[in-house]
């Protein structure tokens, strides 16, 4: 008898890698030496869910920031590097995440849709030895619009039914977030809800059908438990 759960695509920054911290700390960076300021409350309450892109045409909208021409493209070349350098001082994913993935993907077939950039993904999840379990890896660039937006989701899910070979059901399928930026990309393209609250409170997580501290404390049974289900839950099952 086949398992409810079908497939897991997962958010990379604050799901599987502690990197949010890391990514706050280079746009600072990168901003800093053009005398711009971004303050940690300001970057998680309005950026964190953007791709580099997303979040300097962001903060150039809100704060009336000249935004023209290569101007982006230079800093998120300049935010790149000084990110690259940080992801050097260490490891950076969650505890609990290389058991969960290298687990589900002995069972399902698995993806990341991330805002991340490719080559960090595949900086961090190659030197944890996790890198060939990914079927697909979405990133920023490899679709026009980033989340909210469901592109992201729906590319990831589109890819993993090419590499399964078969259809699989969207409500049989699972994206792990850890905001609501990127729950609403994923509830847009279909998918069951889970979220994780290594970024914000359960509260902020309202729309998830499941509510976890970290990919540490995810079962691969309660997410069949949650697939089974014919109608998800409007308030969310919190463990």
């Amino acid at each position: 008898m086949s398992r409810p759960l079908q497939a897991i695509v997962f958010d990379f920054d604050g799901v599987i890698a502690n990197s949010e911290p890391l990514h706050l700390l280079a746009f600072q960076q990168a901003l800093t030496e053009d005398g711009i300021e971004l303050s940690a409350s300001e970057y998680y309450a309005r950026y964190l869910g953007y791709d580099d892109v997303g979040m300097f045409v962001a903060l150039g909208r809100d704060r009336g920031l000249p935004m023209q021409g290569n101007r982006v493209d230079e800093l998120v070349a300049r935010k790149g590097d000084r990110m690259q350098q940080l992801l050097r001082s260490g490891s950076v994913l969650f505890p609990g995440a290389l058991e969960f993935i290298r687990e589900a993907a002995g069972a399902v077939p698995i993806a990341i849709a991330s805002g991340a950039l490719r080559h960090e993904i595949d900086e961090i999840i190659g030197a944890a030895g996790v890198g060939n379990l990914f079927s697909v890896i979405v990133a920023a660039g490899d679709t026009t619009e980033s989340k909210p937006s469901p592109a992201p989701y729906r590319l990831a899910f589109e890819q993993l039914c090419q590499r399964a070979g078969r259809a699989l059901d969207p409500r049989r399928s699972v994206a792990i977030e850890d905001s609501h930026w990127g729950l609403e990309s994923a509830r847009g393209a279909g998918l069951r809800l889970v979220g994780v609250t290594s970024s914000y409170p359960a509260a902020e997580l309202a729309s998830a059908e499941l509510v976890v501290n970290g990919l540490g404390s995810l079962t691969l049974g309660a997410l069949d438990e949650l697939c089974a289900r014919e109608t998800p839950l409007s308030a969310g099952l919190r463990s």
